[in-house]
């Protein structure tokens, strides 16, 4: 997958949480079919929440932008999430018989909570690339497992969350982000990014992003 220059960095950085994170129990459950529909749908419920908080996140980065290609980069990634992923949470559910009103004020569970927060405040008391390392692994984990499993997977099951994020159009939204990440880079602290006081920073916040995404899954495996 090639999702950018600071993306591959910072996943080499993360490799050991970025593969429990990506080729977790829940994923490979999701590939081969065997995953509980009773742990698919907590888990739609509580990420239909935690894209909320993700949506929130996103349009702070409209503020935190410092250019109007960055500006409109995070306002289409709003966009996306609002009408496009979290769509696909009230049409599986609805299915289920779980409204989307029962969705809006569904409890959130503590690893929820710890997430979006957490991205939240990399946001709130950071600038751009703060938030930008926190939100990345989301974005970018999908489109890798969403490629992956249209690939590996065994069972048509769970072939609608499957195919969103391996379709064309999310793929060009994780290239567009990682395109985003690596030009907010070069103009926040330069071209070898690397040699920069803050850099060992933001992998570290990606990398807690990353480790909170294996408590999201673990969580959805928690019955």
């Amino acid at each position: 997958m090639s999702y950018g220059n600071t993306f591959k960095v910072w996943r080499e950085y993360a490799a050991l949480d970025w593969v429990s994170y990506t080729r977790h129990a829940f994923v490979k459950g999701l590939g081969d079919g065997t995953l509980p529909r009773e742990a698919f749908l907590k888990y739609l419920v509580q990420d239909y929440i935690f894209l909320i908080h993700f949506s929130r996140a996103w349009a702070l980065a409209v503020t935190k932008s410092e250019t109007i290609e960055e500006m409109r980069l995070a306002a289409s990634t709003v966009n996306a999430l609002i009408n496009e992923e979290i769509g696909l949470h009230i049409r599986i559910c609805a299915e289920a018989g779980i409204s989307e009103f029962d969705l809006f004020n569904a409890e959130e569970m503590p690893e929820n909570i710890a997430y979006t927060r957490y991205v939240l405040d990399a946001g709130h008391s950071g600038d751009l690339l703060d938030l930008l390392a926190a939100l990345a692994p989301c974005i970018m984990g999908y489109g890798e497992i969403g490629m992956y499993l249209s690939t590996n997977k065994s069972s048509n099951k769970y072939s609608d969350w499957t195919s969103t994020y391996a379709c064309e159009e999310y793929q060009q939204v994780c290239k567009d982000v990682g395109a985003l990440i690596d030009n907010a880079i070069i103009r926040r602290i330069g071209n070898i990014p690397q040699n920069a006081p803050r850099w060992n920073g933001l992998c570290c916040r990606f990398q807690m992003a990353t480790k909170l995404e294996v408590g999201f899954w673990n969580m959805g495996l928690d019955l």
